[in-house]
């Protein structure tokens, strides 16, 4: 386990070496699948508004086609009941006529604010997908200077991770993720290596035996002896 741990150290300092890098295209990225949710937003907006001014203006046309064989009907009716039903509806197709081009005109405004709004959102989602291009290149080229030890470091990982029972990993695990990264410590000069405090005798000669885990009163870490420090290297 402190072989382990020894690994994961050295793995946690080329993953450090990367900077903000991971976090920041990690970033862009997300960003840019918000924009394209926006920009697909903005499209449909265009195509829905266009296919409504659309149907509007064939019922304009069927509308303005019936009131223009009302009005020519006037010059046939023969009584003033006929003319002014006639008359009455005639004004009704226009005044539908003239609601349905006000719907349209507020149509063609939306389409066109969603247009300007989507020119605007695909000028930032360029800018954006160039940054993340390039915070990739970086990344990538810091990565490729260390790849064939970080490929290294994770077979020795494995291997390691092999030889541990599965609740010991899951300790451990729990361990390094709630004290940054360093669950295991050796005893140095009667002391805890990770919050240096005082480590009674009696638990040091237990842990030379090294037949069971046991961990820091103070800290929790997972202490190991200096024998286990010393043959580590051999595991490694």
């Amino acid at each position: 386990m402190y072989a382990l741990q020894q690994v994961d150290l050295k793995l946690d300092e080329l993953e450090k070496l990367k900077g903000d890098l991971p976090s920041a295209v990690k970033d862009l990225q997300e960003k840019i699948a918000g924009l394209e949710s926006q920009v697909k937003e903005q499209q449909d907006t265009i195509k829905s508004s266009r296919i409504e001014r659309d149907k509007y203006d064939v019922d304009v046309a069927a509308i303005r086609e019936k009131s223009e064989r009302y009005k020519a009907q006037q010059f046939q009716v023969r009584t003033n009941k006929q003319y002014d039903a006639l008359t009455k509806e005639i004004d009704t197709a226009e005044a539908t006529i003239a609601k349905l081009e006000r719907e349209m005109d507020s149509l063609a405004d939306k389409s066109r604010l969603s247009k300007e709004k989507m020119e605007a959102l695909q000028g930032t989602l360029e800018e954006t997908k160039k940054a993340v291009r390039e915070r990739q290149h970086e990344l990538d080229e810091v990565s490729k200077a260390s790849e064939e030890e970080e490929l290294q470091l994770n077979h020795e990982r494995e291997k390691l991770v092999s030889r541990l029972e599965r609740k010991d990993l899951i300790m451990y695990e729990r361990i390094r993720k709630a004290k940054d990264g360093t669950a295991v410590v050796a005893v140095k000069r009667n002391a805890c290596g990770g919050c240096f405090n005082f480590v009674p005798a009696q638990r040091i000669l237990e842990l030379r035996k090294n037949n069971r885990i046991f961990t820091c009163e103070h800290c929790a870490r997972i202490l190991v002896s200096d024998e286990i420090v010393q043959t580590s290297a051999n595991l490694v």
